[in-house]
């Protein structure tokens, strides 16, 4: 099968390593012939490396990099078995490209959105055969993240989901089935990580530095929620929250924070200016954290509590199966854990005591305890993820 790709940026040029690694004739397409000759020589220097590695041989490095091709027409996409858009995350955009891609490809031919946020079934409405599309949607980088979200539209086929599934497995990625709702699995459930971190800063509670070191030493997570926003980009982090939060109308659940809309506004956008949460312009210094173990573990319970709500409700409003939730947490944000696992482990009951404390004493709806983990602790039962 032929595999096109379009948008050439570091997700699109990952995918199109990925399936060609794979074994399929790739063809990546951009408007931009400056950002397809950058994507080449990213591809060609990310071979190098591996095969300096000994992850590949050089033949073999060379062979893949033959399948990959460059192209500024859409036309060349003609025989294509599966065609995946990582562009820009603009609706207008995704319906244009779309649109003019129906034109080109063969009937049975399947489309695919790599959106992070977006609703598959608007992308889809415009087109002749909205049946063939659905989301497939990698995570940054792409060849090294395990985890694809397999996202069908209320008008995808059964068929087209079960073919994109195997087609996925096939390249050696873990997939999970989430239902086309904002945010999908991961970057719905994922917020509170974020936002609760960034809401303890704005209160005072503790500084940057010291959130980051309790998430990490404490509770296990690989970077600390600043440290992982900066990485990210407030480019991309904050328009994911902002736009969530306005596909679930307002739901205090999901609301952006000022503090990093104003990172946003001012281009302090992270590691990639240099200046996000932190300060990466040379000499800079970065403060120590307060390392106080109870102050830590009160940071670690509060946020988590919130993200297993989140994940508790995913599973209430069928987003995904219990399983798939676990599994995706852990294999597209790298979670130390499945959260509904650790809602097993710390006990329901406390989590709901937790959050109950916090909406009482904020009286804020983002910590109102999910109905379904109400009825758990109500008859005693526990998540089966087996």
């Amino acid at each position: 099968m032929i595999i096109g790709i379009i948008g050439s940026g570091a997700m699109g040029t990952g995918i199109a390593q990925v399936a060609a690694q794979a074994g399929h004739e790739v063809f990546i397409y951009d408007t931009n012939d400056a950002a397809l000759t950058l994507s080449q020589h990213k591809l060609e220097a990310t071979f190098l490396k591996l095969v300096e590695k000994g992850k590949f041989t050089a033949d073999l490095a060379a062979e893949i990099l033959t399948r990959i091709k460059f192209e500024d027409n859409l036309r060349a996409f003609s025989n294509c078995g599966l065609v995946i858009e990582a562009i820009v995350e603009r609706l207008d955009a995704k319906r244009s490209v779309f649109g003019t891609l129906e034109e080109i490809v063969t009937s049975d031919c399947i489309l695919a959105t790599n959106t992070s946020s977006l609703s598959i079934a608007a992308i889809s409405a415009k087109l002749k055969n909205p049946e063939r599309m659905l989301g497939i949607h990698f995570f940054n980088p792409a060849p090294l993240m395990p985890l694809v979200e397999i996202i069908p539209s209320l008008q995808t086929a059964p068929e087209v989901t079960l073919t994109a599934e195997a087609l996925i497995k096939s390249w050696n990625k873990v997939t999970v089935l989430a239902k086309d709702t904002p945010g999908f699995i991961v970057n719905r459930v994922a917020r509170p990580f974020y936002s609760e971190a960034i809401k303890l800063y704005e209160e005072g509670l503790a500084d940057i530095a010291t959130i980051d070191w309790a998430m990490r030493e404490i509770g296990g997570f690989r970077m600390g929620p600043f440290e992982l926003t900066d990485l990210i980009g407030h480019d991309v982090n904050y328009v994911v929250t902002e736009t969530v939060w306005t596909q679930f109308y307002y739901d205090p659940r999901f609301k952006p924070s000022i503090t990093q809309k104003r990172l946003l506004e001012s281009g302090l956008l992270g590691r990639k200016t240099k200046r996000g949460f932190y300060d990466y312009r040379e000499g800079s210094s970065k403060a120590a954290p307060n390392t106080d173990q109870k102050l830590g573990q009160e940071i670690v319970d509060r946020v988590l509590a919130l993200l297993i709500n989140e994940a508790i409700d995913a599973v209430f409003m069928q987003i995904g199966t219990a399983k798939d939730i676990d599994l995706a947490m852990t294999k597209g944000v790298n979670y130390p854990k499945g959260l509904l696992q650790w809602a097993n482990e710390i006990g329901l009951e406390t989590v709901l005591n937790r959050l109950t404390e916090l909406h009482s004493f904020y009286g804020d709806d983002r910590y109102r305890p999910n109905p379904l983990l109400r009825r758990m602790v109500a008859e005693n039962q526990s998540f089966q993820l087996s």
